[in-house]
C-alpha cells in the first residue's frame, strides 16, 4: 500500500473519481437532448402543441417594457396610493406570464418531460447494449512450507512439508466484456469476452491466465414469440407519449381559459369597487342634500335617518369590495406564479373591450366538431385499441413455451505460457436445442388474461361514457353561453331602467318631493345593474371561451394567447361555400380537425 502511493496512483484516482463527478452535466444535457428529440418527432401528430417545449425555467421576473401607472384611483381611497408606479398588465401580458412561471404549468411540462425520458429507457431496450465490468484482488494466506528434497534411501525427489508457516501473496484479475441486441422478431443475441488472471508472487512462481469468448442466442417460438411482451412495452411507451403530448396541449387550452377567468374576475372585482364608490359618492349628495331639506323643515327626520344609514351601508360596501379586489388580485398573483409582492395592476382597457360576439352555430354541429377535434377522446379510443392489444398477448402467454436456444464459446490453450493466451479457434463448443415449458400451470396467465378482457370491456364503455360526457358538455356551455347573453341583454335594460330612475329621484328630490326609501331603493338597483352587466359580459367571454374549449378548436400560442373564432352555422352544415371563396374562420378550424385525423392515422400505424 506504501508503494501504491508512492507511485502516485492515489492522486490519480481522485482525479478520475472527480472526472466522473463532472460528467454529470454530461448526463443531464444528454437526457435532454434525446427527451426533447422524441417530443419533436411525434409534436406534429398533435394539433396546437407548443413547438418550442422547453423545461428550462428562469427564476428572474422583469416586467420591463410594461406600461406603468401614474394616476391615483379615487375610488379606491388610500390603498390607491399602492398602485402608483405600478404596471399595468395586459391580458395578453398575463398569459405569457402564466406560461413562463405558473409551477402547475412547470409541473405539466415536467410531466411531459418524464414521459419522454421513460421513452428513452424502453427504446434503448432494443439498441445494442454494451457492458464491461472487472475486478482486482491481492490477496495474503499463510501456509505450510513445501519443500522438494532427495529421498536419502531411493534418492529420488520427495516432497518435504515443513511445520514452519510461510505466507503465501497472490495477485488475481479478471475482466469481462459483454454486448446484448434485443432484435424484434429477430431474438436475443448476447456476446462476451472473459479473461482471468493469478500470478502467485511468492512460494510458487506460477502464472495462470485464460480467455473465453462466447455467444448465446435465444429466440421464443410459440409464448412471447418474437419477444412480444418487450414489443408491447416499446409500443405502449410510444403511444404513451402521444397520449401526454395530448393531455398537455388539452391542459394548455384549459389553463388560458382558467388564467382568463381570473383575470376578467379581478377586473370584475375592480368594476364593483367603483361601483360601489359611485353608490357612496351618491348616497352622500342624498344625505347632504336631505339634511339641508330637514332644516327648512320639508321632509321628515325618519328620511333623513334612512338617507344617513344608506350613507353608511354604502361605505361599509365600499370598503368590503376593496378588500375582496385586493384578495382576488394577490390571488391571482399567486396563479400566475409571482410573489404577492409583486407590484402590478390590471388593464381596464380590457374590460371595456369586452363585447358579445355570439356564435351562430348549432348544437348538433358543435357536438360533432367536438367528437373529431377533442384530444381526451382519441385518448380514449386508442387506449380501446391498446386494451385489445394486450388481450392477444395476454392469450399468447397462455400457449406452451418453445424458444429455440444456441450457444457457442471458445476457449484459450491452458498450456499457451509465451504471452496473454488469446482464444484459440481450434477449442471450441457449441450447442442448440429447444427449451421446452409446457405450462402446466398457468394460473396466474389466466388471471392476467381474464383480466385483460375485462379491462377492454371498461375501455369500450369509458368510450360510450365519454361521448355521452363531452355531448352533455358542449350542450351545457351552449346553454351558459345563450344564457350569459340573455342575462346581458336584460342587465343592459335594467341599467338603462336603473338610471331613469335614479334622475327621477334626484329631480324629486331637489324638489323636496322624494320619498328616502325611493332614493334608496334606486340607487341600489342602478350599483346592481351595472354590476350585473359587468359581470354577464364577463361570463359571455369566458363561456364563449370555454365553449370553443369543449369543441376542441380553442387554439393557444406560443405566450398562451387564443385565437379567435368566428363560426357560422352554415359552414359547418356545408362546405361548398369554402370552394367560392366564402370562407369564414371556422373553416380554418375544419381543416385542421381533417389534417389532425391524418397526422393521427400515421401515428398509430407505429410501431
Amino acid at each position: 500500500m506504501k508503494s501504491f502511493a508512492r507511485r502516485g496512483s492515489l492522486p490519480r484516482l481522485l482525479f478520475v473519481i472527480l472526472l466522473a463527478g463532472c460528467s454529470t452535466s454530461h448526463h443531464r444535457k444528454s437526457a435532454d437532448k434525446e427527451s426533447y428529440r422524441l417530443i419533436r418527432e411525434k409534436t406534429p401528430a398533435v394539433q396546437n402543441m407548443d413547438p418550442h417545449f422547453s423545461i428550462e425555467q428562469t427564476n428572474s421576473l422583469s416586467l420591463e417594457g410594461l406600461p406603468i401607472s401614474t394616476n391615483v384611483q379615487d375610488f379606491l381611497g388610500t390603498d390607491g396610493e399602492s398602485e402608483r408606479g405600478a404596471h399595468i398588465l395586459r391580458l395578453e401580458d398575463a398569459l405569457a406570464l402564466a406560461v413562463n412561471y405558473s409551477r402547475n404549468y412547470q409541473a405539466r411540462k415536467e410531466q411531459l418531460y418524464l414521459s419522454a425520458l421513460s421513452l428513452t429507457l424502453t427504446r434503448h431496450q432494443f439498441a445494442p447494449l454494451f457492458s464491461a465490468s472487472g475486478n482486482a484482488n491481492y490477496a495474503v494466506q499463510t501456509e505450510q512450507a513445501v519443500t522438494v528434497g532427495i529421498d536419502e534411501i531411493t534418492g529420488q525427489p520427495k516432497v518435504i512439508v515443513s511445520d514452519n508457516l510461510v505466507e503465501q501473496h497472490r495477485v488475481s484479475a479478471s475482466g469481462q466484456v459483454g454486448a446484448s441486441w434485443l432484435i424484434r422478431d429477430v431474438g436475443r443475441i448476447t456476446t462476451a469476452f472473459t479473461a482471468d488472471f493469478l500470478r502467485f508472487v511468492t512460494g510458487d512462481p506460477r502464472v495462470t491466465t485464460s480467455s473465453q469468448l462466447s455467444a448465446t442466442f435465444l429466440r421464443p417460438l410459440l409464448r412471447d414469440a418474437g419477444f412480444k411482451q418487450q414489443t408491447e412495452a416499446l409500443i405502449q411507451a410510444e403511444r404513451q407519449l402521444l397520449y401526454d403530448l395530448r393531455d398537455f396541449t388539452r391542459f394548455r387550452k384549459d389553463f388560458s381559459v382558467q388564467i382568463a377567468t381570473a383575470y376578467y374576475g379581478v377586473l370584475g372585482n375592480r368594476d364593483a369597487v367603483r361601483n360601489s364608490f359611485l353608490n357612496l359618492q351618491s348616497s352622500g349628495k342624498n344625505a347632504e342634500r336631505s339634511r339641508a331639506l330637514a332644516q327648512e323643515g320639508r321632509i321628515t327626520q325618519s328620511d333623513l335617518g334612512r338617507l344617513e344609514q344608506q350613507e353608511l351601508s354604502t361605505e361599509s360596501s365600499c370598503i368590503n369590495a376593496v378588500r375582496t379586489y385586493k384578495q382576488a388580485l394577490d390571488n391571482f398573483k399567486i396563479q400566475l406564479g409571482l410573489s404577492v409582492g409583486t407590484n402590478f395592476i390590471l388593464d381596464d382597457r380590457e374590460l371595456e373591450a369586452l363585447k358579445i360576439q355570439h356564435p351562430d352555430l348549432a348544437v348538433e354541429d358543435s357536438i360533432q366538431i367536438a367528437l373529431t377535434a377533442r384530444l381526451d377522446y382519441l385518448n380514449s379510443k386508442d387506449e380501446l385499441d391498446d386494451a385489445e392489444r394486450k388481450v392477444k398477448l395476454a392469450k399468447n402467454f397462455l400457449l406452451p413455451r418453445v424458444d429455440f436456444a444456441a450457444s457457442v464459446a471458445i476457449n484459450s490453450n491452458p498450456n499457451d505460457n509465451t504471452g496473454f493466451p488469446v482464444p484459440d479457434p481450434d477449442r471450441y463448443r457449441w450447442n442448440a436445442g429447444l427449451n421446452v415449458d409446457p405450462g402446466l400451470d398457468r394460473k396466474a396467465e389466466r388471471n392476467v388474461y381474464r383480466s385483460a378482457l375485462i379491462t377492454r370491456n371498461r375501455a369500450s364503455r369509458a368510450i360510450a361514457q365519454q361521448e355521452d360526457e363531452i355531448r352533455l358538455q358542449v350542450r351545457d356551455s351552449w346553454r351558459t353561453l345563450d344564457q350569459a347573453k340573455r342575462n346581458y341583454e336584460i342587465s343592459e335594460i335594467g341599467v338603462r331602467l336603473a338610471e331613469r330612475r335614479v334622475e327621477e329621484q334626484d329631480l324629486l328630490a331637489e324638489l323636496g318631493r322624494a320619498k328616502a326609501q325611493d332614493q334608496v331603493d334606486a340607487q341600489n338597483a342602478l350599483t346592481e345593474s351595472k354590476n350585473q352587466r359587468t359581470q354577464a359580459l364577463v361570463t359571455h367571454t369566458i363561456a364563449r371561451l370555454q365553449f370553443w374549449n369543449n369543441m376542441g378548436i380553442l387554439y393557444i400560442k406560443d405566450n398562451g394567447q387564443w385565437e379567435e373564432i368566428q363560426g357560422q352555422r352554415s359552414e359547418v352544415r356545408d362546405k361548398e361555400s369554402a370552394g367560392k371563396g366564402q370562407r369564414s374562420e371556422l373553416s380554418k378550424p375544419a381543416e385542421r380537425f381533417a389534417s389532425e385525423r391524418n397526422a393521427q392515422r400515421v401515428v398509430h400505424r407505429f410501431p
